[in-house]
This record gives structure tokens, C-alpha cells and sequence, in this order.
């Protein structure tokens, strides 16, 4: 209890323990500063319908990182999915059917990646990595250099996934933000009030200690991979319907960098064992914030892989100073 803490160490403690909020508070200032308009309806739920597509993804990257493992191919498994998702849907002119196909491949495509890795002892940097390739051959291949668009028959009702919304008085509330908030509700349920959840950041803080307490570590690595996998197929679903046209060589690109970033954000460690669903789901409008000042400021796009990779380097500094801090090493 903070109450049987010194005034220093409390202070130290309540920093420790809020950081993510105190950080999204000053940025938020920060963000009124630059533009005094930045807490108008409009550009708020802007700003929740661009985060939803990467954070959806970041919700089961986070699960990934706190068992102490990466998955770089989800930008990839974005594309695939995405590309032939709009085939099923061109072919079938049913929306439910494109989406249980999504749902279905993002499902298969996790499976393999949680199999490589939990069962083919491959490291999960090279298994993602490799996944990531071939996803990505295999869409170019596909798509031969043009993109994957959805024809006249389905343009419209599919169209109003993304674009629609619940309209309360003046405000309009996009379906996209609903999603996301709702995912991020679940996930935080399933990491701090079930069974999986424990697991996880156990395998994440010491693997050996997790087996010898009884703990599947093979399963608990593949439903992280299973679970990212499903969200990469939503992702997909909700994606093609904001874009309506998949560019099979840079839909997803760098979708990995923005997750990852948004989870260093958020507080999760790298290292795995620690973090909060809240803390990704700030970190994920943390990030979206950052993008928006920054294009207000006229920065090229372009420089976006640049700006996620030095977030997630500072954010890992900070996670180990303070590691150093509290335990005197790194973790």
C-alpha cells in the first residue's frame, strides 16, 4: 500500500504504476497546445478509427510480447488475407462468408507460426520472419503487381463497415472505434481475470519456472500466436472495407513496427512477463496522436518507420534504466 511507502518511494511507485497515463496526459496537453481543435468530435474519433486498424493488431501482439516472443509478419498476414479476402467476396457477393474466411486464415496462418515456434523449437523472430515472407511472395504473386478491389456489386454495403457508425444526437460514433474499444475491453479481461492470461505472463517471466508449476508452455505459445492471428484476419475484414482496394506489395507495411511501437508505449516489457492491455490500448492512441501532431507539422510520411523505430528504441531504454533502477539489471 502506498500509504506504508515513504513519500519518495510512494512517488516513485505511483510514477511506476501510472506511467502510461501520465505519459498520455502530457501528450494530450501537448496535442491542445499544437492545436487547440484537437478535442473537437471530429478529429478524436479520427483518431480512434485510424488506431483501430493497427490496434486491433497490437492487442495480440501484446499477448506475444508479454510471453516473451515477437511476431514480425503480421503486416504481412494483413496483406494476404486482405487480398484474398476481397477475391472470396467478389465471388461470392457475401459479406459473412469474406469474413469467416478472414477470420478462418488469420486462424491457420497463427496456428502455423504458434507450431513453428512452440513444437519446431524455432526461434519466433525467424519463424514470424519467415511466415512474413512467404505471405507476402505469395500475395505479390497472386496479385502480379496490381491490387485486389472490390467490384460495383458489393461496393456499397461493404463500404458502410468501415464508414458507418452509431449516430447519437451531433455525434456519430464509427463502427471502427466500437470495435476497437470493445477488443480492448476483452483482452483486458482474458489478461488480468483468466487462466490464459496468468499464464502468459508467466511463461514471460521465467519459462523454466512455468513448467515446473504444471503450465502448458507449448499451448500458451501457439493460442498467442492463434489469437494475433484471428485479429490479423479481422483486421483484414475492416481494413478492406476502409480501403476497398488491397496493394498486395504495401498493404501492411510496417503494420509490425506500429504494433510493436504501441506496446513498448504502453508499458509492456519487452522482455515479457509485465504489461497491461490499457497500457497498449493508450499506447496505440499515443502513437496515432504523435502521427497527427507530426503530419500537422508538415513531416513527410515517409519518415513514419524512422519515428516507430526511435519510439520503441526509447521506450526500451526507459523499460531498462528502470529495470536497473528497481533490480539493479536488466529485464
Amino acid at each position: 500500500m502506498l500509504k506504508d511507502l515513504t513519500p519518495k518511494t510512494a512517488a516513485k511507485k505511483l510514477v511506476s504504476e501510472y506511467s502510461c497515463w501520465l505519459s498520455f496526459i502530457l501528450l494530450l496537453i501537448l496535442a491542445l497546445i499544437v492545436n487547440h481543435n484537437f478535442l473537437r468530435w471530429t478529429n478524436v474519433s479520427n483518431i480512434f478509427v485510424q488506431s483501430s486498424i493497427t490496434g486491433l493488431i497490437a492487442l495480440g501482439m501484446s499477448m506475444v510480447i508479454s510471453t516473451g516472443l515477437i511476431d514480425i509478419s503480421v503486416g504481412a498476414q494483413v496483406a494476404i488475407i486482405s487480398g484474398l479476402g476481397i477475391e472470396v467476396l467478389n465471388k461470392t457477393n457475401s459479406i459473412l462468408i469474406m469474413l469467416l474466411f478472414c477470420l478462418a486464415f488469420g486462424l491457420v496462418i497463427g496456428l502455423i507460426n504458434g507450431l513453428l515456434i512452440a513444437k519446431g523449437r524455432m526461434p519466433a523472430m525467424i519463424a514470424t520472419l519467415a511466415v512474413q515472407s512467404a505471405c507476402r511472395s505469395i500475395i505479390n504473386q497472386l496479385g502480379q503487381g496490381g491490387p485486389f478491389s472490390v467490384n460495383s456489386e458489393n461496393y456499397d454495403a461493404f463500404r458502410k463497415i468501415a464508414a458507418g457508425g452509431i449516430q447519437l444526437g451531433s455525434f456519430k460514433i464509427p463502427f471502427l472505434m466500437i470495435i476497437f474499444i470493445v477488443a480492448s475491453i476483452l483482452f483486458h479481461i482474458i489478461m488480468t481475470r483468466t487462466r490464459l492470461g496468468k499464464h502468459i505472463y508467466a511463461v514471460g517471466s521465467n519459462e523454466t519456472s512455468a513448467r515446473l508449476a504444471g503450465i502448458n508452455v507449448d499451448r500458451v505459445k501457439i493460442a498467442v500466436f492463434v489469437i494475433t492471428g484471428f485479429m490479423c484476419g479481422l483486421t483484414s475484414f475492416l481494413y478492406s472495407s476502409r480501403v476497398m482496394s488491397v496493394a498486395a506489395a504495401s498493404t501492411g507495411n510496417l503494420y509490425e513496427m506500429d504494433a510493436i511501437a504501441a506496446v513498448a508505449i504502453g508499458g509492456t516489457s519487452m522482455n515479457g512477463g509485465k504489461g497491461k492491455i490499457i497500457g497498449t490500448f493508450l499506447g496505440v492512441l499515443m502513437f496515432k496522436m504523435i502521427n497527427n501532431m507530426l503530419t500537422m507539422a508538415n513531416v513527410p510520411t515517409f519518415l513514419n518507420g524512422a519515428i516507430s523505430g526511435a519510439i520503441i528504441i526509447i521506450a526500451v531504454l526507459l523499460q531498462n534504466y528502470q529495470a536497473i533502477r528497481n533490480n539493479g539489471k536488466l529485464g
